[in-house]
């Protein structure tokens, strides 16, 4: 029997890397009954972090999900990971929740990317609660962690603080009851607030009451009566505060030493919403879905994963109405009816056959779906509902893929297209200009651990290189020059001749090509070929094989042979104008330049702003708020393809950036000199 929608919880565990969200998901596990031990990142031994790559690493690289019974409350978790290198598709993940656990550690508090989770969940208008995590490491501050929430700009109540002794973490006290837990073998025993804290409590206790009082009117005109609310009006109080996204509470705990896990399980059933708290579903149509079992059947799929046993796993939370074995669904963008298989609760990589029907709210994998993709919705195919897809972010960092054993790079793109449906934060294409394999994604460990998971999955030898940069040739000033082509083979021979002008245009203006023939000099059918010809020998280059932009064409006189010529002819009579107009106008290289948005802790910036001009960047301009600092600039492309390890390095890796194509610059002779040497070199090794 399905649990009642009044007792399910589905959020999400958000928070940067390291802040130890995986080991409080393990110990929220351990808690509930649903492991018999905790596993310990350091010994590879947790639950949700079960691929090799990330065992090896210590960290979370793909999300996970789990389930699990307390107090007959069903509660659906989903661990996401909170390196940037693997949150490209975050919208995506939160899509599939109704709140968020958002967890900061007590030793750093908010860093810079902190604010940008932050800000994607306030973007989907998720409740929220904070757990401040770690507070047995040495170095914790809870008053630091707890201050620096206010550059995230929420209204917070505390609801516990901490009781350390020493740099030992010995309890907790709940500033609405005014008691003391103290942490003991098995669980906790209530004692007197120790004297150092008694006013802090009090203050806070007042502070938390008035909060929750302004969030809801009734309650303040008690308030402000009687100067008082009673435990059960706050409690009905904080909950509609936390659900309406008025308020925010902070919990605090330490998961790798399981102290406060109860109280954060007892916190996300009694605070956090259900399904039936959450706003109607709606898409681009104007059609809605209320989170009604009642209702017409609807799944958003907002994850993708490979098992090894069952194929491809599509992990989908069911919107309203609901499913079972069996069902048949449409996808809505594939348009085709899909007939969902046997539904499967995810627990780690543990996967436990789901028996009874499933009601809005629940998270379910089905195995082998034909046609279905993360983003996709599937509906009843009477009733039809398309959820919007969240844009992804646009990859960051490229690199060029190429077998160990020449002749394989077929199996070697074959190998990362399967990676694809699992990872839709990772592109691959083909260079057109080089012919190389690229792969881009969000970061170099993003591509380096995604090449590594294809060299163990499909046994194929990979080798990672820097891709070309794509640098590009252009021409000043103008010229004419004539472009002849003759040739007799015995029998019918090869004659094409064109006078082309040739000027260079500003950057960005792209090719133009003006027919200025009169009197039929050229055949009207043969200036198509003059001008295949030109972009031909453009994309081939001239000083380092770089595609030519940015100039205008214009064909104004010529002749040709009423037997000989043919568009052959005149598309190699196009080509030898163009190289002797670019000898002519002597070409300069240009180099891509960048713009790259850096958030990073203020301590940081003189370190960063000075790396920028090593690297030939321009500061357009720095921002600072609450501690953290948004520095953007323009750099060429060149000196960046490697910026996030060394960003990482400067900042300890509380930094991030962005990274978007702005414009083509000329490049300093120095730099072109380089380019035009390497590719000559090259030429000579082939």
């Amino acid at each position: 029997m399905s649990t009642p929608l009044e007792m399910q919880r589905t959020f999400a565990l958000v928070g940067t890397g390291g802040c130890g969200k995986t080991s409080l998901a393990e110990m929220l596990l351990y808690n509930a009954g649903a492991l018999t031990r905790m596993g310990a990142i350091e010994e590879g031994t947790t639950c949700l972090d079960y691929e090799p790559e990330e065992i090896r690493r210590r960290g979370s690289i793909q999300p996970a999900f789990a389930t699990w019974l307390w107090n007959r409350n069903r509660h659906f978790l989903v661990d996401i990971p909170g390196d940037g290198n693997f949150t490209g598709d975050m919208e995506y993940l939160l899509k599939g929740v109704d709140s968020v656990l958002f967890v900061l550690d007590a030793v750093d508090g908010v860093r810079p990317l902190t604010k940008k989770f932050w800000n994607l969940v306030r973007a989907e208008n998720l409740p929220a609660m904070f757990v401040i995590n770690k507070l047995d490491r040495d170095r914790a501050d809870f008053q630091m962690a707890f201050d620096s929430l206010s550059a995230l700009g929420v209204k917070t109540v505390v609801l516990q603080i901490p009781i350390r002794r020493g740099d030992a973490f010995v309890g907790v006290v709940d500033v609405l009851k005014g008691k003391a837990l103290m942490f003991a073998d098995g669980g906790v025993v209530e004692a007197e607030i120790p004297p150092d804290l008694a006013d802090d409590v009090q203050l806070l206790h007042d502070v938390t009451v008035e909060n929750i009082a302004e969030s809801d009117e009734g309650l303040m005109e008690k308030y402000l009566e009687e100067g008082s609310l009673d435990s059960d009006e706050l409690s009905v109080g904080l909950r509609a505060g936390v659900i309406s996204g008025e308020l925010t509470p902070v919990l605090v705990c330490s998961a790798i030493e399981n102290k406060g896990g109860k109280a954060v399980l007892d916190a996300v059933e009694a605070l956090l919403p259900s399904p039936l708290d959450r706003p109607v579903f709606a898409d681009l149509a104007g059609n809605e879905r209320l989170a009604s079992p009642d209702g017409p059947s609807a799944c958003f799929v907002f994850k993708t994963l490979s098992d090894p046993f069952s194929g491809q796993l599509s992990v989908l939370r069911a919107l309203s109405g609901t499913v079972s074995t069996d069902t048949v669904l449409k996808n809505m963008r594939a348009e085709e009816n899909e007939r969902l298989g046997n539904l499967i609760y995810l627990t780690g990589k543990t996967q436990t056959p789901v028996k009874e029907s499933v009601c809005p709210g629940a998270i379910v994998a089905v195995a082998k779906l034909k046609n279905t993709r993360s983003g996709d919705t599937l509906c009843d195919e009477k009733a039809l509902f398309a959820l919007p897809a969240p844009k992804l972010p646009p990859q960051l960092i490229t690199y060029a893929l190429s077998p160990r054993e020449k002749g394989e790079e077929d199996k070697v793109y074959a190998a990362i297209q399967r990676l694809l449906d699992e990872d839709i934060t990772l592109k691959l294409a083909r260079d057109e200009e080089s012919g190389d394999i690229l792969l881009s994604g969000m970061g170099q460990l993003h591509i380096e651990l995604s090449v590594e998971k294809a060299k163990r999955r499909y046994k194929i030898d990979i080798v990672l290189k820097t891709p070309k940069v794509p640098y590009r040739e252009t021409v000043r000033g103008k010229c004419q020059v004539q472009g002849r082509h003759k040739k007799q083979s015995g029998g019918r021979g090869q004659f094409g001749d064109c006078w082309i002008e040739m000027e260079g245009l500003p950057r960005g203006a792209g090719y133009i090509f003006e027919d200025a023939i009169v009197g039929g000099v050229i055949p009207r059918q043969y200036i198509p070929a003059i001008d295949k010809g030109i972009q031909e020998a453009a994309a081939r280059g001239f000083l380092a094989g770089c595609q030519v932009v940015d100039y205008r064409v214009k064909v104004y006189d010529g002749s040709y042979h009423t037997v000989d010529s043919s568009e052959m002819a005149f598309k190699v009579a196009g080509s030898l104008a163009f190289k002797k107009a670019m000898e002519s106008l002597k070409p300069v290289l240009l180099e891509p330049i960048v713009l790259l948005t850096i958030s990073i802790p203020d301590e940081n910036m003189g370190d960063v702003i000075g790396d920028l001009s090593s690297r030939r960047g321009k500061v357009l301009g720095s921002d600072s708020q609450a501690g953290i600092t948004e520095i953007k600039a323009h750099v060429p492309m060149s000196e960046v393809l490697r910026y996030a390890p060394d960003l990482r390095s400067m900042t300890g890796g509380q930094g991030f950036f962005t990274m978007e194509f702005a414009h083509y610059e000329e490049a300093p002779q120095p730099v072109a000199e380089k380019v035009i040497a390497e590719y000559q070199k090259a030429r000579s090794a082939e």
